[in-house]
């Protein structure tokens, strides 16, 4: 596993593994972790070895957060650009699952909500405290879980501080699946083993589109589908999809 600050990196069998590793810290992310991961994720979504990431914490957390101290180290300036590298997931073209157990707070549920999937334990906590310090979420997170679960419901929570469990996380569509803790891991693996088998171009358009147009008006979002669509009618990846389908056997994806 390669080194870096307060994190590690692993591929292996066609998967990325991206491991927030500070247990003792409950796997706290530095101001340095986060120009870090912006650029880890860019080099994965660059490694032909690597079809599907997973983001996830050591021990019994995600992580609960950033490093609070530092940030009255830093610029104001400097603080305003701060989603840049937190949405280093979302700007990947390889999906990305975040694994979720115990805290996933401050900065932790901003990179989940960045993430493609978000599969959780049963003993999960999700939250933006940040209103208690006197601040809010400031690397995407007003925006992106307005996005996802409405305006009415991301105030309830963001301005509230209010720590949402498994079951209310489910219901509010902030995760995509909940486990047990002890199965959370198997279940991420069936998930990536399953995108590991996908076609990786139709996964990366998929993704680009749906991130690019899904708050742009309708007849934009169905033109760039369109124009997608039509790429991929070029692609070996769709030939090779058409054919086994025809010829009823497994297909074999190589990303061209």
């Amino acid at each position: 596993m390669t080194g870096h600050d307060g994190f590690g990196v692993e591929v292996a069998d066609a998967m990325a593994t991206v491991t927030l590793d500070v247990p003792e810290k409950l796997n706290r992310v530095s101001m340095a972790a986060r120009d870090q991961l912006g650029r880890v994720f860019d080099e994965l979504g660059r490694d032909d070895s690597a079809r599907a990431i997973v983001l996830r914490g050591a021990g019994d957390s995600f992580t609960a957060g950033g490093d609070i101290a530092a940030f009255l180290e830093r610029q104001p300036e400097e603080l305003s650009r701060l989603a840049w590298n937190v949405a280093a997931p979302e700007r990947c073209p390889k999906p990305v699952v975040a694994e979720l157990r115990g805290y996933a707070f401050g900065v932790g549920l901003e990179l989940a909500l960045a993430c493609d999937f978000r599969l959780a334990a049963d003993d999960v906590q999700l939250g933006f405290p940040e209103v208690r310090l006197g601040m809010i979420p400031g690397s995407g997170g007003t925006q992106r879980l307005a996005r996802l679960i409405g305006l009415g419901r991301a105030k309830d929570v963001i301005m509230r501080g209010r720590r949402i469990g498994a079951e209310e996380a489910v219901a509010l569509g902030l995760v995509t699946e909940v486990v047990a803790a002890g199965a959370l891991e198997a279940a991420v693996r069936r998930l990536l083993d399953e995108l590991a088998e996908l076609p990786p171009l139709a996964l990366a358009v998929a993704k680009r589109v749906l991130n690019t147009v899904y708050d742009a008006p309708l007849q934009a979002g169905l033109e760039i589908e369109g124009f997608a669509y039509g790429m991929l009618r070029s692609t070996d990846d769709f030939r090779e999809g058409v054919e086994a389908f025809g010829e009823k056997r497994k297909p074999k994806f190589e990303g061209r």
